[in-house]
């Protein structure tokens, strides 16, 4: 899937880290983490203040996968 080869370097599952659950690269943050905290209303600076090993590429990045990936999912070939 192309989506997870674009967050290669973004976000990683390593059985040593966390026991596999998603987090950014070069940190113990889970991917979860991310998504609470907007689902809670929270701004991606309020996340990124909250976790200052994550850097905000890596955040963009997610957001953008998710994007790309809804919108393969409802047949859209290229964003607005």
């Amino acid at each position: 899937m192309d989506d997870l080869k674009s967050l290669k370097g973004i976000v990683q599952s390593d059985p040593e880290i966390l026991g596999g659950t998603p987090v950014f690269v070069g940190t113990r943050v889970p991917l979860q983490n991310l998504i609470d905290s907007l689902e809670g209303g929270e701004s991606i600076e309020d996340f990124l203040d909250g976790f200052p090993s994550v850097r905000r590429e890596q955040v963009v990045a997610v957001i953008e996968a998710g994007k790309a990936a809804v919108l393969q999912s409802v047949g859209h070939a290229h964003p607005h």
